[in-house]
């Protein structure tokens, strides 16, 4: 099998973190998400993480250049030499010719760019379904995981609450800035001629066979 260098790119409750963490596993590649990279350096007290961190203290948003580096030292890394999956990077085509340019100093580039795509409808369904036990923490879905009696968790009986977050006016603004921010990205990848579109909505195993198919595992 050739190195595997993937971008997974999909909107709020597309499955992207799932099919991510199940290909990691699968072709033994880290699964990078910038969110983890970000905590790590801030935790290590690394000059990259500092300098991030001294945006952050202002609630400013880190720089491009900050982040592609921090992107980049995580790249040089050991575990990536047979490849690694990018999850919530790059987010805008300024970073992704950013990254182009560090993987071409690196003599690599991306091979895959695994776009998931799922109806409007069906990602408010998913997100909004969400329900959170104030007391222990719980997490359940009144769809796809409901509680055996509404609105109280199996586990302590404590009341079922929706978070903010999962509100629907909430939902609705996380996919309009997605759609807005990645739109001009999805075009630039298929302009590459790399961008491979798979169907969300199918059950995760058959997502997951859509991904290995197009990631060339069945040749």
């Amino acid at each position: 099998m050739d190195i595997l260098n993937i971008i997974f790119l999909g909107p709020p409750g597309a499955g992207k973190g799932t099919q991510a963490k199940k290909i990691a596993e699968e072709f033994d590649i880290p699964q990078i998400s910038t969110g983890d990279i970000f905590r790590k350096n801030l935790k290590e007290g690394t000059e990259l993480g500092l300098k991030a961190k001294a945006y952050m203290d202002k609630g400013l948003l880190v720089p491009d250049e900050i982040v592609v580096a921090i992107v980049e030292d995580r790249l040089k890394q050991p575990d990536c030499k047979q490849g690694f999956i990018l999850d919530g990077f790059p987010r805008t085509v300024v970073q992704a010719e950013a990254l182009d340019k560090v993987l071409e100093k690196m003599k690599t580039r991306i091979t895959h760019v695994i776009n998931l795509q799922v109806s409007r409808d069906e990602l408010i369904d998913r997100l909004t379904g969400r329900r959170v036990c104030k007391s222990c923490g719980a997490t359940y879905h009144m769809k796809y995981d409901p509680p055996q009696k509404s609105g109280v968790c199996d586990k302590c009986g404590g009341l079922l609450i929706q978070r903010d977050d999962d509100r629907v006016a909430t939902v609705e603004k996380r996919l309009d800035v997605y759609e807005k921010q990645t739109q001009p990205l999805i075009e630039f990848y298929k302009n590459k001629g790399l961008l491979r579109t798979i169907d969300g909505q199918q059950p995760i195993e058959n997502v997951f066979a859509d991904i290995k198919g197009e990631l060339g595992s069945d040749n």
